[in-house]
C-alpha cells in the first residue's frame, strides 16, 4: 500500500519511537512483536488514550523529511503526541507460524502525530498522515529491527518523572561553607583580576571606571530645577516683599498710637467742655481712654527704672550669658504679645458692654471695665520692662569692643533657625511665623532707635559711624536669617512661593477693612509696650532740644536787648 502524508514522511523509525515511549510508560516493559489478544491491545491503547501527555503546544519542524537526532543518554527524548484523532483502525495480519513475532501491521487513518522535547535537547518534528497506511511481509521485519534500535537508546535516556511515573528522589546536599565558597569563588562578586598590579594601571582604572558623582546621585528634571529656584529666588524674594510691607503696616499702628489717637482724646475733651453735656461714650472713645491710660503708665513706670544701673548689670556679664539673656528675653516678649492680644480683646469688650448697658448694669460694667484696665496696664507695664532689658542687652553688645555683637547674633539667629527649619509646619503656621518675624523686625528697629538715644545723650567723640556699621550689620543678618529660614521651610514643607503672595494679599485686605467679619488671619500687631519704651529714652533727649531752643532763643533775646540799650 502507498503511503500518503501531505508533503510530510511518516518513517517507522518514528513510529517505532513512539511505540517504545508507550511501552515505557507501563509498570513492566514489554517488546514490539507482541502476540497477546486483540482485546488487551486495544484496552492498553484505550488507557493510554485516556491520560495523555499534558504539555504545551509546540512548533512543528520546517523541513520535509527531517528526523529526530539524538546524540546519547544526555540528549532529549522524542515523543509523539495524539492531537487530532478522528479515526483509527487498527489491523493485524498474521501469514505464518514463523512470522507471528514480526508480522504485526498497524494501520493509522488520518491521525496527526507532533513530536515534542521532553528534555528540553531534540528537534521538533511534525508529521500527519491523511490516508491510512499497511505494511506486510519483509517491510513488517525491517520496522521491527529499526524499533528494537530505537528502543534500547530510549530507554537508556528517558526517564518515567517525564511523563507522571515514580519521581527521583535527591540526593541530600552537604552544607554550605559559606567561607570556602568564597576562597574557592574568589571573582564571585564580579571584581576583575588584574594581572599587572602597577600604580599606573591602578590609576588608569579608577580614571576610566572609578566612582564618580553622577553614579550615585539621580539625574534631576524640571521639577527638581524649579524647587532650587524657589529657594534661592523667588521665596527669599517674596517674603522679603511681605515683611517690609507688614513692617510699614506697624510702622503705622505705631504712629497712629502716638498721634491719632491722642488727637482724638483731645477733640472729645473739647467737645465736653465746649458743650458742658456729658454724654455716654462709645465703645471707640472708651476704647481709646483705656489705651492711653496705658501708656501713660507704662511710660510712668519706666521713668522710674535706671536705664544706667541695668546697663552695668549686663555689661558686666560674659559673652555667653548675654546670649543667654537675650533669648530668654525674646521668648518673654513672644509670651507678652500673644497675652497682651488676649488682654485688650477684653478690655474693648468691656468697653462696649459699657457703652450699651442699661442704667441698672452700669455700676457692674464700670466695675468689670476698670478690672480689665488694671490688667492690661500690669500686662504692659511687664511687657515694656521686657522690651527695655532686651533693648539695653542689644546696646550692650553694640558698644563693647570685644565682639560680643557679632557672637550675639551668630547665636541667637543660628539657633533661631534649628528651632524653625527642621519642624512640620502648615500653611497657617508658616503665616503666623511670618507675622512673628514682622513684629520682630519693627522690634529691632525700636531698638536701634533706643541705641541711638542713648549715644545722643551718653557717647563722647566720634561714633556715629561705628554705630551706623553694627546697626547694619544687626539689620543686614535679620533680613539674611529671614531668607534662610524661610526658603527651607518652604522647601521641607513643599509649600510653594505663590503661598507668600497670598499672605500679601490678605495683609492689603486688612489695610482696606476688605474683610471685616475674617480677623483670624490679620495682623495683630499691639505698639503699646514699643511706644513705652522709645517715649521712655526719646523723652530726654526731646526735653534736652527743647531746652536748649528756649536757652538759645532767650540768649539771643538778651544780646539784642544789650546791643539796643548800648
Amino acid at each position: 500500500m502507498s503511503l500518503r502524508s501531505g508533503g510530510r514522511q511518516l518513517s517507522f523509525e518514528l513510529l517505532a519511537r513512539d511505540l517504545t515511549a508507550d511501552d515505557a510508560d507501563d509498570d513492566s516493559p514489554r517488546s514490539l512483536p507482541d502476540t497477546t489478544s486483540d482485546g488487551q491491545r486495544r484496552r492498553r491503547r484505550r488507557s493510554k488514550r485516556k491520560r495523555g501527555f499534558r504539555s504545551p503546544p509546540i512548533d512543528e519542524a520546517a523541513s520535509e523529511g527531517e528526523q529526530p537526532r539524538g546524540d546519547g543518554i544526555g540528549d532529549a527524548v522524542a515523543a509523539f503526541r495524539v492531537t487530532d484523532l478522528r479515526s483509527t483502525t487498527e489491523t493485524v495480519c498474521e501469514s505464518s507460524e514463523a512470522d507471528r513475532s514480526a508480522a504485526s501491521c498497524v494501520t493509522y487513518v488520518e491521525v496527526e502525530l507532533r513530536q515534542r522535547s521532553v528534555c528540553g535537547g531534540g528537534r521538533v518534528l511534525a508529521a500527519s498522515t491523511e490516508d491510512g497506511t499497511s505494511s506486510c511481509g519483509s517491510s513488517t521485519r525491517e520496522s521491527a529491527a529499526a524499533a528494537a534500535a530505537v528502543a534500547d537508546v530510549a530507554a537508556a535516556s528517558w526517564r518515567p518523572e517525564t511523563n507522571g511515573g515514580v519521581k527521583k528522589k535527591l540526593e541530600k546536599e552537604e552544607s554550605l561553607d559559606w567561607e570556602k565558597y568564597m576562597k574557592e569563588n574568589s571573582n564571585i562578586l564580579g571584581e576583575v583580576e588584574r594581572l599587572d598590579n602597577s600604580p599606573f594601571r591602578y590609576f588608569l582604572g579608577e580614571l576610566y571606571g572609578g566612582n564618580s558623582l553622577r553614579s550615585t546621585i539621580a539625574v534631576g528634571n524640571e521639577k527638581k530645577r524649579q524647587r532650587v529656584y524657589n529657594t534661592m529666588f523667588h521665596v527669599p524674594w517674596r517674603c522679603e516683599r511681605l515683611i517690609v510691607a507688614g513692617f510699614f503696616v506697624c510702622l503705622d499702628s505705631f504712629l497712629s498710637l502716638l498721634t491719632i489717637m491722642p488727637a482724638r482724646i483731645v477733640v472729645t475733651i473739647w467737645r465736653v467742655l465746649k458743650t458742658r453735656k456729658f454724654l455716654r461714650p462709645n465703645a471707640a472713645d472708651l476704647s481709646d481712654y483705656g489705651c492711653f491710660i496705658v501708656l501713660a503708665l507704662g511710660v510712668a513706670s519706666l521713668q522710674m527704672i535706671d536705664i544706667s544701673l541695668i546697663y552695668h548689670v549686663i555689661r558686666g556679664q560674659g559673652t555667653i550669658k548675654l546670649y543667654v539673656v537675650y533669648n530668654v528675653l525674646e521668648i518673654f516678649d513672644k509670651l507678652c504679645q500673644s497675652f497682651g492680644e488676649d488682654v485688650l480683646q477684653v478690655l474693648f469688650n468691656s468697653a462696649e458692654g459699657l457703652s450699651s448697658c442699661s442704667t441698672d448694669n452700669v455700676t457692674f460694667e464700670l466695675m468689670r471695665f476698670l478690672l480689665d484696665e488694671a490688667i492690661a496696664v500690669l500686662a504692659f507695664v511687664v511687657h515694656s520692662f521686657v522690651l527695655l532689658a532686651q533693648a539695653i542687652t542689644l546696646s550692650t553688645c553694640i558698644i563693647a569692643h570685644n565682639n560680643a555683637l557679632l557672637a550675639l547674633l551668630v547665636s541667637n539667629n543660628f539657633a533661631e533657625i534649628k528651632s524653625n527649619v527642621f519642624k512640620r509646619v502648615s500653611k497657617e503656621n508658616l503665616h503666623n511665623l511670618v507675622y512673628y518675624d514682622i513684629i520682630e523686625r519693627f522690634h529691632i528697629t525700636a531698638f536701634l532707635v533706643f541705641v541711638l538715644a542713648q549715644n545722643i545723650l551718653e557717647a563722647e567723640g566720634p561714633w556715629f559711624d561705628s554705630f551706623l556699621i553694627n546697626a547694619s550689620l544687626v539689620f543686614l543678618c535679620e533680613v539674611l536669617i529671614d531668607a534662610i529660614k524661610h526658603s527651607f521651610l518652604a522647601k521641607f514643607n513643599e509649600i510653594k512661593p505663590v503661598a507668600y503672595s497670598e499672605f500679601l494679599e490678605d495683609l492689603c485686605k486688612q489695610i482696606l477693612n476688605d474683610k471685616p467679619d475674617d480677623r483670624q488671619k490679620d495682623l495683630t500687631f499691639i505698639p503699646l509696650a514699643p511706644a513705652c519704651v522709645v517715649i521712655r529714652v526719646l523723652t530726654p533727649i526731646l526735653v534736652g532740644l527743647i531746652l536748649r531752643c528756649l536757652a538759645n532763643w532767650y540768649v539771643n533775646l538778651r544780646l539784642k536787648r544789650k546791643q539796643h540799650v548800648d
